[in-house]
């Protein structure tokens, strides 16, 4: 028996560079940079050595109606904005409760909630603490309030694997759907963790760029000046269906998500594999899984945070899948324009790859000034050109903990 078709037929984000899917692409195309200077007061307080972020473009509490927005965590708000985008994108499916699904991610959670909820006890006690603090601050809280704004009964399932988290969504949706336990899913990833303490936690490892004095060049993947990552904000969300059913009721397609691949490195809590061998396992499972070769794959988003040891890990990884031949694939960095929203990067950067594919066009990648000799993919500066023809696409995703995840995607 083969396995049915999964396709995309709805889209929506909202990430350091727009306020919608399309305006964050259009954006990307444009080699814009979301960094910016932090303009909060508890900047100066903690004499935080990062002063900049990558901030989402839009609130998303000035989206959302005043009372919704008052009983969700940040994460969850970017999550239900991203939603209802790409919900109305699709044109609203009807689907049966019983078969609709949600595969929702975040690497970290209702960090605010928690975090503004422990001011309130030391400053004023536990009466003042807000009975809805727990179901603001558990990781699940996304996936759960998806659920019931959307009346999805099938199930509502979280992935937390840091940064791979919602490409593994994607992935645990794909196989959701093929196993016939819902016919449309709700999947992707939302994180909303700037704040002093992470920002603090991440410098201290010495993880985070210091360019306080040019914040929109900081994220430089593959450069060798870079000097770590950006911290980034927002959600991502992707209707997913089967085929069968996107077509029964007459849905646009935008792509098929084709396959995936999930592994672990057992190799260190926060350092990837040097040998990416569990990064390598990933792309082949997904390729497997998609029925598809190496030889095939026309297009990379690479996972690329702009870290001194990530870049040419991955590099290694995939020079030991595709060998030479990829020194000649196109190669997308989009974290140098968006920075790196963590739980929710994956599922941004699968719609990146998705509208590439529609597009036939390879995002730049900015903030490339000398490459390093040890990362050299084929990057440009420039949108670039991926030809007619059958298109297929991997989107890679790699997490504290050594998780790694990949999508393939394939253009329709």
């Amino acid at each position: 028996m083969s396995n049915p078709r999964i396709v995309v037929t709805g889209i929506g984000a909202s990430s350091p560079i727009g306020a919608t899917a399309p305006e964050s692409w259009d954006a990307l195309l444009a080699g814009a940079s979301g960094t910016r200077t932090l303009e909060y007061d508890w900047v100066e307080k903690y004499q935080l050595p990062v002063t900049f972020a990558a901030q989402a473009k839009v609130r998303p509490d000035t989206v959302l109606e005043r009372p919704i927005a008052k009983r969700l965590d940040p994460s969850s708000q970017f999550a239900l904005v991203a939603a209802m985008e790409a919900w109305a994108d699709a044109g609203a499916p009807e689907v049966a409760p019983e078969r609709l699904g949600v595969d929702f991610a975040t690497g970290i959670g209702g960090l605010w909630t928690l975090l503004d909820a422990w001011d309130t006890l030391r400053e004023k006690g536990p009466r003042r603490v807000l009975p809805m603090t727990v179901p603001m601050l558990m990781p699940n809280a996304a996936a759960g309030n998806l659920s019931l704004h959307f009346g999805a009964r099938a199930y509502a399932r979280t992935v937390a694997s840091a940064c791979a988290s919602s490409t593994e969504s994607l992935v645990n949706a794909v196989e959701h759907l093929r196993d016939g336990l819902a016919d449309v899913v709700i999947a992707g990833g939302t994180e909303s963790v700037i704040h002093p303490i992470t920002i603090s936690s991440f410098a201290s490892m010495q993880a985070l760029s210091r360019r306080n004095d040019s914040p929109e060049t900081a994220s430089r993947p593959a450069s060798i000046d870079r000097d770590g990552f950006v911290m980034g904000e927002g959600a991502g969300v992707l209707i997913l269906e089967t085929e069968e059913h996107a077509k029964a009721r007459g849905a646009k397609i935008y792509a098929e998500i084709a396959g995936g691949g999930v592994t672990a490195d057992s190799y260190h809590i926060t350092a990837n594999d040097p040998e990416g061998a569990g990064a390598s396992r990933a792309v082949h499972m997904a390729l497997e899984s998609a029925g598809r070769s190496v030889d095939e794959v026309t297009h990379i988003n690479a996972h690329a945070t702009s870290t001194p040891v990530g870049d040419p890990n991955e590099y290694v990884a995939l020079k030991s899948v595709f060998g030479d031949r990829i020194d000649e694939i196109p190669v997308s960095a989009t974290k140098a324009s968006t920075g790196h929203l963590l739980g929710g990067t994956g599922a941004l950067e699968a719609i990146f790859t998705v509208l590439a594919l529609r597009d036939r066009v390879a995002p730049p990648t900015i903030n490339l000034t000398e490459q390093d000799p040890a990362v050299p993919f084929r990057l440009s500066g420039a949108p670039t050109p991926l030809g007619a023809g059958d298109q297929l696409a991997i989107s890679n995703s790699f997490g504290f903990g050594g998780h790694n995840a990949v999508v393939a995607i394939a253009s329709v």
